[in-house]
């Protein structure tokens, strides 16, 4: 079992920036992959980037170069670093903890972009 708790979200401008954080109750380093992934109203949810135990990242091809995950093993924590923010980016973004089979989430913080 894994608990996730997911923070940072807000309202922000078109351009600017956010950082999401997601603490894990295990240590992130154990965890084949975590992810942030998020939901648009009417649609469903959808990766946004993931990182492995290892530190391999995968990114949602229109999102590179803006959004970086991390993690800091010390603090079981992942991270969703997000710069110049565009309305489209607004939607509820949710942790996961994905391995041997089984996947966990996290309640989802909100997220939106709006002059």
């Amino acid at each position: 079992q894994v608990q996730l708790v997911e923070s940072g979200g807000g309202l922000v401008q078109p351009g600017g920036s956010l950082r999401l954080s997601c603490e894990s109750s295990r240590r992130v380093f154990s965890i084949n992959t975590m992810g942030w992934y998020r939901r648009t109203p009417g649609k469903q949810r959808a990766l946004v980037a993931a990182i492995t135990g290892g530190g391999s990242t995968n990114y949602v091809d229109s999102l590179k170069g803006r959004f970086t995950i991390s993690t800091d093993n010390a603090k079981n924590m992942v991270y969703l670093q997000m710069n110049n923010l565009k309305p489209e980016d607004t939607a509820v973004y949710y942790c996961n903890a994905a391995g041997d089979g089984l996947s966990y989430w996290g309640q989802g913080t909100q997220v939106t972009v709006s002059s």
